[in-house]
């Protein structure tokens, strides 16, 4: 099912919003400032959002926090920002055709999930399954790591991670994990066309309802005594993994 709020990206405080304001490829769909709200960096928000001639809604300081939900970060001002490339995970479902996918399960650093935004962005991955529950907001401080690439990601969302396991399986998806003991390495695995990987949480791994649905999980190989990379790391692997195997000839 999806969310009225599964196209925009909700931006907080002066200086991530204004960042937004001056890319010209970004569209502000809403603007709501603080009343009483000024400074320096809030006159340039003021001056840029009148020269693109965006509506700018005036409200109580409150209102501003019941939407941001950030009263201590926001600075007087949040705007909604489309994501033209944010979408529920059902209509890729129901698009058909190959795809390489990246399902994070119960990942709570934002740190984490924006650095993955990016590296899926770079790598040409058909999308990021971020759900709606058990995960960060995609807001400001995943926005932040991604270096602004969140804006433009081909993020997928869903109720939990849960849902999107068994959606992804019903339509034919192969699901994958990553851990240190998988039967399959990375680097050797035939990949899919239609594929998955679940990247589990920073401590605790993959979630019981996810893990039911896996067909498998590929291991990274290790040297020097390491046991295991970072989530964000070990998930940038795997995307230009698939992105060089994708840049290769087939096989005869």
């Amino acid at each position: 099912m999806s969310h009225p709020r599964d196209r925009v990206l909700t931006v907080y405080g002066r200086k991530p919003l204004l960042e937004a304001l001056q890319d010209p490829t970004l569209s502000i769909e809403r603007l709501l400032i603080a009343k009483g709200a000024r400074g320096e960096a809030m006159d340039d928000i003021l001056k840029i959002a009148r020269q693109r001639g965006l509506k700018i809604e005036r409200a109580t300081p409150e209102a501003v926090t019941r939407i941001s939900r950030n009263g201590r970060q926001d600075q007087g001002v949040v705007a909604d920002i489309s994501a033209p490339k944010m979408r529920p995970l059902s209509a890729l479902i129901e698009a058909g055709g190959p795809a390489r996918l990246l399902l994070l399960d119960g990942l709570t650093n934002p740190a984490n999930i924006g650095l993955i935004l990016r590296a899926a962005t770079a790598a040409g991955l058909e999308g990021v399954i971020i759900p709606r529950r058990g995960s960060p907001e995609v807001g400001p401080l995943v926005i932040k790591a991604s270096a602004g690439v969140a804006f433009k990601a081909p993020i997928l969302r869903v109720g939990t991670a849960g849902e999107a396991a068994a959606a992804l399986a019903e339509a034919g998806f192969i699901l994958l994990g990553l851990d240190a003991a998988g039967e399959h390495g990375l680097f050797d695995f035939e990949i899919p066309p239609r594929v998955a990987f679940v990247m589990g949480n920073e401590t605790s791994g993959i979630t019981p309802p996810v893990a039911a649905r896996l067909s498998g999980a590929l291991s990274i190989p290790m040297q020097g005594g390491v046991e295991s990379l970072n989530v964000a790391t070990a998930a940038t692997l795997v995307c230009f993994e698939v992105r060089r195997r994708g840049a290769m000839p087939p096989s005869p």
